[in-house]
């Protein structure tokens, strides 16, 4: 079971946590973890090769691991004596196609409800030849089996559909849900991890809140909380029996609806010498009370994302906070002897001016002038269209990079911490996120030393131009790759046939043009789609 990372990464993810610990409690599995800077005694034969992708831009190092472990990279090379591999984790199951052609088996959801039935599934047909497997599999719902699929394009190179190779295959896969009341809790805790000795603790899943641009909330659909009595509370003792670092962990922690009643358990004398981390809070949430508790407990800070101090932005994206609340969550902070306050953004959404990106800048400049004691950070990043969204169907914004600038200049000088993502990258977390099948043939090239961000652009484009592959390779006999521009900018109309089209997530895209036109007119924005 391998993580695209190092282990210091690795093993602080909790999905990947969970994932591993499922299995390694099965009398009928032997599994071993696999980092990319350390591994457990390899077998001598494995019957499957599994990963987790969290992040677009781990992706490549996919194929570096499969060689590691003498696994052909491509799935047309692979013969029965082989592994199967099998992928899943947010990045797969929101849009799977650019990895496709590297994958057997694709797990769309929750891993805890899904992967116990593909193991299962595994141990009656594993003495199958590898094809009538992957038929097999290709049975269970949510399980997606890439090679039993063919995408068809038009003479131009436009994606026209993705169908089943016989009607014995399900024409759509649907991502499945976990729908237990009690959710995870670490089961490593490690002086190794990027947060040393933490138990980390998952209060809610999801988001109620259904930001438009949002992938953790949309796909990880329904809304879940954990049981307090049942679920958090004998999670948060179980992990003070090993450390005294708790981390709550969710999209919108404060949202649990018996959130207040935990912050009274946390407030008890005997929890005198907890250090407390709490994931991210919704400002509308955040009392005076919360904020004393918190500091009481050692957490340091409240992170907070605001997406854009402008208004219409804020109601463009649903976020359904005011300016005032905004200012109340960080004098609440600074009230309760927080020492700083973590405020994260977004530049280049749709229909998004500079005059957006002033009103941002003068909003922190005023937090900072009526908190002088508090550190302010403010965390920006680049809108990337994601899959199974409202907005799945925008490029990303070329005016992004500049608009970046613009927050630099205006923000660094009062003495506000700005810590911006890499406006490349997202570049390519973008052509990842919006890929299909034919961008394996550039993954395959960018890997180890040219995984830089100019080799990406390159070697695109020199696909772009002339790709040379196998001629058994499948990926042979596809239309050339949409031009860099367009591929990564261009607007998406509604009756376009997207990469993922034939796979269901939690939201059908019909509800999803609805939510975008709503949002639209809730800014008083005109629709540019067809």
């Amino acid at each position: 079971m391998a993580f695209p990372n190092t282990y210091t990464v690795g093993i602080t993810s909790l999905g990947y946590q969970i994932i591993w610990s499922i299995l390694a409690k099965r009398k009928d599995v032997d599994v071993r973890r696999l980092f990319t800077d350390q591994a457990e005694r390899a077998h001598k034969t494995s019957d499957l090769f599994g990963i987790s992708l969290s992040w677009e831009l781990d992706g490549p190092v996919l194929l570096d691991l499969l060689e590691q472990q003498s696994i052909p990279i491509w799935t047309y090379q692979r013969s029965d004596n082989h592994p199967l591999v099998f992928g899943g984790g947010p990045v797969l199951t929101a849009n799977p196609e650019p990895f496709a052609p590297f994958l057997d088996v694709v797990l769309l959801g929750d891993g805890e409800s899904l992967l116990p039935e593909f193991i299962d599934k595994y141990q009656e047909i594993r003495s199958l030849p590898r094809k009538h497997q992957l038929e097999e599999l290709s049975l269970i719902p949510g399980i997606y089996i890439p090679s039993l699929y063919i995408p068809n394009y038009s003479k131009d190179g436009e994606l026209m559909s993705i169908q089943p190779i016989n009607s014995k295959i399900p024409s759509t896969v649907c991502k499945q849900t976990w729908q237990s009341k009690t959710l995870n809790h670490s089961t490593v805790i490690t002086p190794q991890a990027a947060w040393p000795n933490i138990h980390m603790v998952e209060v809610v899943r999801s988001c109620p809140e259904l930001c438009r641009f949002c992938l953790a909330s949309y796909l990880t659909l329904p809304f879940r909380s954990s049981i307090l009595e049942d679920g958090l509370i004998p999670a948060i003792e179980k992990g003070m029996s090993a450390t005294n670092r708790i981390g709550l962990l969710g999209a919108s922690v404060t949202q649990h609806p018996q959130f207040a009643d935990l912050l009274d358990w946390i407030n008890h004398d005997r929890f005198e010498n907890i250090h407390l981390s709490v994931s991210s809070v919704r400002a509308s949430t955040v009392t005076p009370k919360m904020t004393k508790i918190f500091s009481k407990r050692g957490c340091k800070s409240l992170t907070i994302a605001i997406e854009s101090g402008s208004e219409r932005i804020r109601n463009l994206v649903n976020k359904k906070l005011s300016e005032e609340e905004i200012i109340a969550a960080v004098n609440y902070a600074k009230e309760g002897g927080l020492n700083g306050i973590k405020l994260y953004g977004i530049v280049g959404l749709p229909h998004e001016e500079n005059e957006d990106i002033e009103k941002t800048a003068e909003l922190l400049i005023r937090l900072k002038k009526s908190t002088q004691s508090l550190r302010i950070c403010f965390g920006v990043s680049t809108f990337v269209p994601k899959a199974h969204t409202p907005f799945q169907w925008y490029g990303l914004n070329a005016n992004a990079k500049k608009r970046l600038k613009l927050l630099a200049k205006a923000l660094r000088p009062k003495g506000i911490e700005l810590r911006p993502e890499s406006y490349g990258w997202s570049l390519i977390q973008t052509l990842i996120s919006r890929g299909d099948r034919r961008l394996a043939a550039v993954i395959v090239r960018v890997r180890g030393s040219e995984n830089s961000l100019g080799n990406w652009k390159k070697i695109y484009r020199e696909v772009q131009e002339c790709q040379t592959l196998e001629k058994n390779n499948p990926q042979a006999n596809m239309p050339k790759l949409p031009i860099w521009e367009d591929m990564i900018h261009k607007n998406w109309t509604h009756s376009q046939i997207l990469p993922w089209s034939h796979l269901q997530g939690p939201v059908k895209p019909t509800i999803l043009i609805q939510h975008q036109e709503q949002s639209l007119k809730n800014a008083n924005f005109q629709t540019v789609q067809n």
